[in-house]
C-alpha cells in the first residue's frame, strides 16, 4: 500500500463527446468562458497533486495545445479502446510512482478539491486498496451499480445495461471517479480484458479483479449527486453553469 497522502492525478479527456452535437472534443466545450478540462486541472491542482497526467484522444493536438502548462503531462490514447485502456496508456508516465493514483474525468467540472482529498483521507483511513467515489441521485438514470458484500466491501460494477432487477434498485451509482494504488492500477489493467459487446477495456473491471484477488475495495460516497455529474449534452452543460453561477459555490 502506498504510504501518506501523496497522489498523481489522472484524467481521462480522451472521449469525442458526440451527444455534444459538435465535431469539437468535449473537454474543449466552454464553460462559464473555460473549457470542461480547466475545472479538473484546477481541482486537482489545488488538491495537492505532484503530477497529473492528462490522456487525450480526439483532437489530442487542439487539446494540448489549449493547455501549455509545462507542468502538465499529456498522454495519447489512439485509437481509443475503452477507459481500461485509455488509464493503462500512462504505464510509463508512472512507472516509477509509489504513491496513489486518482482518475478524474475531463467531463465533469463540478468536483471539488475538498471531495478528492476527502476520497484520498477515506482511502488511507480504510487500508483500501482501492477507492470508488460513489454518488446516490435520484433516479431513473442509466448510472453503473455499485455492488457491495454484507461487510459493505466493494465486490464489483454493474453497468445499468448488463444489471439485474436487484442490483438496478441498488441507489449507490459509480461516478467514474477512483483512489487507487499505483502499482495495483496497472497490475490490475494488465488482467483486463475486452470480452463484451462493445470490445473495448474498461475500467471498472479492476473493482471485481481487486475483490477477487482478496484487497480490500471501499466506496465513499460524495455529499452532493450533482457535484460528479458527467457533461454529456448541451442541456447538461448549461444545468452545470447555472450550478456555478450559485452565489454560495466559489468559483475555480
Amino acid at each position: 500500500m502506498a504510504k501518506g497522502n501523496e497522489f498523481c492525478a489522472l484524467i481521462l479527456a480522451a472521449g469525442k463527446g458526440t451527444r455534444m452535437k459538435s465535431e469539437m472534443a468535449k473537454v474543449l466545450h466552454l464553460l462559464e468562458g473555460r473549457p470542461l478540462l480547466h475545472y479538473s486541472l484546477a481541482a486537482a491542482k489545488s488538491a495537492g497533486a505532484e503530477k497529473i497526467i492528462v490522456i487525450a484522444g480526439h483532437q489530442y493536438d487542439r487539446v494540448k495545445a489549449a493547455f501549455p502548462d509545462p507542468d502538465l503531462v499529456f498522454v495519447e490514447q489512439n485509437p481509443q479502446l475503452g477507459t481500461g485502456h485509455a488509464v493503462a496508456q500512462a504505464k510509463d508516465a508512472l512507472r516509477d510512482y509509489g504513491g496513489l493514483t486518482v482518475i478524474l474525468c475531463g467531463d465533469v467540472p463540478l468536483l471539488k478539491q475538498q471531495t478528492i482529498r476527502q476520497l484520498i483521507s477515506s482511502h488511507i483511513e480504510n487500508e483500501a486498496a482501492l477507492t470508488v467515489l460513489t454518488a446516490e441521485p435520484p433516479g431513473p438514470h442509466s448510472y453503473g451499480r455499485v455492488v457491495k458484500d454484507i461487510r459493505g466491501s466493494v465486490t464489483k460494477i454493474v453497468e445499468h445495461r448488463d444489471a439485474g432487477e436487484d442490483e438496478r434498485k441498488i441507489t449507490e451509482i459509480n461516478t467514474g471517479i477512483y483512489c487507487v494504488d499505483t502499482r495495483l492500477l496497472f497490475s490490475a489493467l494488465a488482467r483486463v480484458t475486452n470480452d463484451n459487446q462493445q470490445q473495448e477495456y474498461y475500467l471498472t473491471d479492476i473493482v471485481e479483479i481487486a475483490h477477487r484477488d482478496g484487497l480490500k475495495v471501499c466506496a465513499f460516497l460524495a455529499e452532493d449527486y450533482i457535484e460528479v455529474m458527467g457533461i454529456n449534452t448541451p442541456e447538461e452543460l448549461a444545468r452545470a453553469a447555472s450550478y456555478l453561477r450559485r452565489p454560495q459555490r466559489p468559483q475555480v
